[in-house]
Formats: C-alpha cells, sequence, structure tokens
C-alpha cells in the first residue's frame, strides 16, 4: 500500500498517494500568491470568510493564520464550548484542506493518532491503517485528557512533518498543523502536557467568551444549520504551499534577529525554563509571517512585539512551578531594545 497524505476535501482521509497531495512535489495553484501583498490580500479572504462562523474573535483567527504560514501548530486553552473546535473546521475549510478531530481521553492509544499496521489475511501482507494525523488540519480535543505516553505520539509529526510506525516511515500532507485545545477547568482530570510536546506548540491562545453583541449574532446564525457547514474554499492548499513560501523569504534582519535573541536570553535568565532556541526560530517565523499579513517584505520589531506573546509565554516555567510566563515576556519586551 502507498504512503497517504492526501490534502483532499473536508472530512475525507488520506488518499492512496502522498505524491497526489503534492507533499513531494511541492505543485502550488496556477495563481498562487507570488508577493507578500498577494499573501496579505490571501489572509484577508480566509480570516473574512471564517469570520462568518466565529463571531468577533478577528484577532484569534489571524493567530491560527500566522501559525499555518509559518509552518507551526496551535494551542489553544479555554473552557468548554467557546468555538474551539469550529474555528479549526472553519480555518480547513477555507482552504480546501482536509480536516481530522482526535478526541484524547485517558484509553486513547498512540496507534490511534497515528495509524496501525494491519495483517490482510487476502494478500498474506501487513497494510498500513493510516490514523488522523493524516490530515492538512488536526484538531486534538482536550488533548491534556490523555496520558504522556499518548501525547507523545504527535512529537514527531509536530516536528518532522512524517510519522514511524514499524520501522517504516511516512510523510504528512503539506501542509501540516495541529491545532490542539487543552482542557483548564478539570485539573484533577486531565494530565499535564510534557514540556517537549509544549514547546512544538508555536503559539498558545485563548479565545475567551464574546461580548453580549457577539453572543447574541451567534444564537442567531445557530437557528438552523450550523454556520460551519456554509463555509466556502477561498484558498487552495496550492495557495498556502506558495504564502508559505514567500512568508520564508520575507527579510528578517541581522537586527531583529539579535533582538529575539535577547528576548529570549532575558527569559532564562529570569525563570526557572525560559525559552528554547526553537522559541526563538518560531517567533521569528511567526514575526515573518506577520509581516505577510501586513504586506511586507521585511520584519520590522513591531512583528516580534505582537507575536512574542502569544509565541514564548507558554514555553515558560517560572521559580514557583507556574506555566504562566506571561509576566516575563511582558517585562522583556519592556526592558529590552533593538540596537
Amino acid at each position: 500500500m502507498t504512503d497517504p497524505g492526501d490534502p483532499g476535501p473536508i472530512g475525507t482521509g488520506p488518499a492512496e498517494s502522498a505524491e497526489a497531495a503534492g507533499a513531494t512535489t511541492g505543485t502550488v495553484a496556477a495563481d498562487a500568491p507570488e508577493t507578500p501583498a498577494d499573501v496579505a490580500a490571501l489572509a484577508d479572504r480566509i480570516v473574512n470568510e471564517v469570520e462568518e462562523v466565529i463571531v468577533g474573535k478577528r484577532d484569534a483567527v489571524e493567530h491560527v493564520l500566522v501559525t499555518v504560514l509559518a509552518r507551526g501548530h496551535l494551542l489553544v486553552e479555554d473552557v468548554p464550548g467557546v468555538g474551539k473546535t469550529t474555528l479549526a473546521k472553519s480555518v480547513a475549510r477555507s482552504i480546501d484542506g482536509s480536516f481530522k478531530r482526535v478526541q484524547f481521553t485517558p484509553d486513547l492509544l498512540p496507534s490511534d493518532v497515528t495509524g496501525v499496521n494491519v495483517f490482510n489475511r487476502r494478500t498474506d501482507e501487513f497494510d498500513f491503517q493510516p490514523g488522523p494525523v493524516f490530515a492538512n488540519v488536526v484538531l486534538g480535543d482536550e488533548i491534556n485528557r490523555a496520558p504522556p505516553k499518548t501525547q507523545s505520539a504527535l512529537l514527531e509529526a509536530m516536528e518532522e512533518n512524517q510519522v514511524t510506525t514499524d520501522g517504516t516511515t511516512r510523510g504528512l500532507p503539506d501542509p501540516f498543523c495541529v491545532i490542539a485545545t487543552q482542557n483548564d477547568v478539570e485539573p484533577g482530570q486531565t494530565y499535564e502536557l510534557p514540556v517537549a510536546e509544549v514547546d512544538r506548540f508555536t503559539k498558545k491562545i485563548r479565545l475567551g467568551y464574546p461580548d453580549t453583541e457577539d453572543e447574541a449574532a451567534i444564537l442567531g446564525r445557530l437557528t438552523g444549520d450550523h454556520p460551519v457547514d456554509s463555509v466556502e474554499p477561498v484558498a487552495t492548499i496550492g495557495d498556502v504551499r506558495a504564502a508559505r513560501r514567500i512568508v520564508g523569504e520575507i527579510e528578517a534582519s541581522e537586527a531583529v534577529r539579535k533582538y529575539v535573541a535577547r528576548l529570549a536570553v532575558y527569559t532564562r535568565r529570569n525563570a526557572k525554563l525560559g525559552a528554547s532556541p526553537r522559541g526563538s526560530l518560531a517567533l521569528v517565523r511567526a514575526s515573518q509571517a506577520r509581516a505577510a499579513l501586513d504586506g511586507r517584505e521585511y520584519v520590522i520589531p513591531d512583528d516580534v512585539q505582537t507575536e512574542a506573546p502569544t509565541v514564548l509565554s507558554h514555553r515558560i516555567r517560572t521559580e514557583s512551578g507556574g506555566t504562566d510566563g506571561a509576566d516575563i515576556v511582558g517585562d522583556a519586551l519592556d526592558r529590552i531594545r533593538v540596537e
């Protein structure tokens, strides 16, 4: 059986060939974005389409797009019922990507995520049955309900865009993005995420409750069919691949890179565990994506300052054992200057 990986229509599983997904060929759409201005226009179309479903959360939608364009993954920590799953589905639909959802539970096994080899009696061979990780957008719902052994099934996928089972390595679709939600209201019934896993999430955000007017609008839209069913593709997987390439070419000057490095060093000197070099790289990539959303060909310090709180804070462990490094990141932004 050939490797899976086709980023097919929403809700479908992997197709028969990773090549069909363009994962190895790098195929892009004929009218794909060619400049940062094109990426900005693409992002606006996606945000506007998703906002038809996710009311009053433009900043959150932009955080998702920045994460995707920065080749990263997103952790959403919040209370149940604020639209985390709907956000992930809407983004996947808007880029015409495949979407899979994994409900993390205490009895979930690693193979339930990555896939398993099943013996085929007709051929006397083992066939690989791909798990839900083989999709463009993978929603890990309440990821901290599963034990660390199961959570670790995502480590290779998130870092290397591949999965190894029984000695065979298979590439994942391109693009590939994990959007994981974390339950923060029942600590006695959840597991703490391993530091190595947390560090692989480019960003961590909260959606928060809507205000009165936004909630009233949400209630009006949900009286009939769920609005996520009405989301139409406004981009293609090829567009996203091209946009990622453009983002990777946006200039981050030596002064900006040193600024990012000094921010990271500050967190290490003022916390039990500070931001890792992986975190610094994530901040540069997120800043490049933020510049692209503004149609710029270069990163400015404002991009770094906009992205730092959501990129660095969750990587920090304080002396008290806490995991919220927002105050330390805020201090770093106040004290460290661009030279």
